[in-house]
């Protein structure tokens, strides 16, 4: 390691909102934050589902409400796919006809 361009590794103290003091070691001394283990939703078991334009009952409309010990509802099965469409004949083409040509002069043989 170079020596002089390296943070000093100090002891540091977390404080969060809720009050929740925690001591460890960083190259900042203090740092001041919103949300701990200790209090936040999804450590604390009291998470929220937070449901933006009725996703989760859409959801629950369309899937059923599973409980244990109940067999969940079966989605109807799709309909049957439609057999392709035969392809079109295809109409033959008119043959263009081919521009005349002069003929080619005939080139003396070299002897």
């Amino acid at each position: 390691m170079k020596a002089k361009i390296h943070p000093k590794y100090v002891e540091s103290t977390i404080t969060c909102a809720c009050g929740n003091v925690v001591k460890t070691r960083s190259t900042k001394p203090k740092m001041n934050v919103d949300l701990c283990s200790a209090c936040h939703p999804f450590f604390t078991g009291k998470q929220k589902l937070v449901d933006t334009a009725g996703r989760v009952e859409k959801f629950r409309r369309k899937y059923g409400e599973v409980v244990p010990g109940k067999p969940a509802k079966v989605a109807k099965p799709a309909a049957a796919p439609k057999p392709p469409k035969p392809p079109k004949a295809r109409k033959p083409r008119a043959a263009k006809p081919k521009p005349e040509t002069p003929p080619a002069e005939a080139e003396p043989k070299p002897e």
